[in-house]
């Protein structure tokens, strides 16, 4: 039986750093940015502005999709974020070896006629 992943020998484990720090904000910016605009979407409808029913409703639907944006816009990013921080934190576990496979041509060169011209 292969055992597909071997710790590399005399590998050196990185100290964690700034994206521990990161991720563990990440959950109260992700709140703070889908609150702060349901919080602004949902205030307009308690003071509307002055004019008629249609600019009172346009007004409405433009301040709804600015929030729907700006907490997509925040999901997004939030998401981004947490996936460079998990790559990195990949990066400084442990390393880990392939196996050996043979090749071959290891042994022998390339012959002038089983080279390809490009």
């Amino acid at each position: 039986m292969m055992k597909y992943l071997r710790k590399l020998p005399n590998y050196r484990r990185q100290p964690s750093g700034l994206e521990w720090v990161i991720l563990k904000k990440l959950p109260i910016v992700l709140l703070g940015g889908t609150v702060i605009p349901l919080f602004v979407s949902i205030g307009s409808r308690f003071y509307p502005r002055q004019g008629t029913a249609i600019q009172i409703s346009e007004h409405l639907t433009g301040i709804d999709i600015l929030s729907i944006a700006a907490v997509a816009t925040v999901w997004m990013a939030g998401f981004i974020v947490a996936i460079g921080c998990f790559v990195v934190v990949l990066m400084k576990g442990p390393a880990y070896v392939a196996d050996a496979y043979p090749l071959s041509d290891s042994e022998q060169p390339i012959t002038d006629k089983a080279r390809i011209h490009f």
